[in-house]
């Protein structure tokens, strides 16, 4: 029910997060539940063409406005895209969640048109704290929920504090597009039959974006021959583009009847949330795969290398104890795991046994 004491209520206001795909996952329960709470307001919101298939299940009220940059290009291209989202749209508001170059040029040509906006603080210097080599500050920082979160309360949409509590704090995974077992079986029909009684869905997404978050794969094909042996387990592998295809074939190597190769099958992502909320738990690394599972309420055991839970990225409802890492004085040296290895051997990951990721998924 829309909040009629609420400045933006009958208004339209623009939430603009162009990338990563985790970043706009971790958005979406703070986003959906906004958007509820004020039917009567619209909601557009703005990213790239590949994370339209994220909003799965949307309110009625959020609009997902794709834009390619190919086609708006530096100043002239920018200012063209923020005539179009005022002129087709009448934007009142803008929530920018992601605070880069492209944004803040949005909202300041929009600002020339009268149009309102609140930004995201991203907590950078206590994030630079967290990592120096020394005299590290080891403290847990803000999740970046609580970040978005207190974006919209700046902007002036107020949340009632036990809508911020379920938000901020979940108990357990939000479940935003799908409860653990009602993703439409047909969508992934491609790839699999339905799950039969008694078997065991693991999904695994080995990959990240860099180096220091993503586990050896000559240690990962450990982990998934360990289950793999197992009669009633069915694995799914993740990935995206044709290298990680080809990685992943090597992993399936004397397990090929065990296992599906996600990256070759291009259902989109759309399907494979439907796939994961069918799933009985997940190993990932730091990355994008964990705040998908999230969404679907479902249970994660991450790979952490050179970043670190308490940068603020850790999974929506996830259990602390599923985070697996191990304790050395050079953690965490990087926020997004793109810094190159002081120690030049990625300790943090080489000396994970596949035995310990093993046993904390048994768990």
């Amino acid at each position: 029910m829309a909040r009629r004491d609420n400045a933006v209520s009958g208004k339209t206001v623009l939430v603009a997060r162009l990338s990563a795909l985790g970043d706009i996952a971790i958005s979406l329960p703070l986003l959906y539940r906004v958007c509820r709470i004020y039917g009567d307001t619209r909601f557009i919101f703005l990213t790239k063409p590949r994370m339209e298939g994220l909003f799965v299940n949307a309110p009625s009220n959020l609009t997902v406005f794709t834009a390619d940059f190919s086609e708006y290009q530096g100043i002239a291209g920018l200012w063209r895209l923020a005539m179009r989202l005022r002129g087709e749209y009448g934007v009142d508001l803008l929530v920018d969640l992601h605070d880069v170059l492209r944004t803040k040029l949005l909202r300041w040509f929009l600002r020339l048109r009268g149009v309102r906006y609140a930004h995201i603080d991203k907590g950078r210097a206590e994030k630079r704290a967290l990592t120096r080599r020394r005299g590290k500050r080891l403290q847990q920082l803000k999740t970046s929920a609580e970040r978005y979160l207190e974006t919209f309360c700046r902007a002036g949409i107020r949340i009632p504090d036990n809508e911020i509590r379920e938000i901020v704090s979940p108990a357990s995974p939000p479940c935003t597009v799908y409860a653990p077992g009602e993703g439409p079986e047909d969508a992934f029909a491609a790839v699999s039959s339905p799950k039969a009684e008694g078997e065991y869905w693991l999904a695994v997404a080995p990959f990240a974006a860099h180096d220091g978050k993503m586990y050896p794969l000559q240690l990962m094909d450990k982990v998934v021959k360990l289950f793999a042996a197992r009669r009633d387990v069915r694995i799914f592998l993740f990935g995206f583009g044709e290298k990680e295809e080809g990685a992943i074939d090597i992993l399936r190597e004397g397990c090929v009847d065990k296992t599906v190769n996600m990256a070759r099958s291009r259902l989109g992502l759309s399907a494979e949330l439907a796939l994961l909320s069918h799933c009985d738990a997940m190993l990932s690394m730091d990355s994008a795969n964990m705040h998908l599972a999230s969404l679907v309420g479902l249970r994660t055991v991450s790979v952490w290398g050179a970043t670190h839970p308490f940068a603020g990225f850790y999974g929506a409802g996830q259990d602390p104890a599923d985070a697996v890492q191990i304790n050395l004085p050079c953690r965490p040296c990087s926020i997004f795991g793109n810094k190159p290895c002081l120690r030049h051997d990625y300790a943090c990951l080489t000396q994970l046994s596949p035995k310990k990721i093993v046993s904390a998924l048994k768990s």
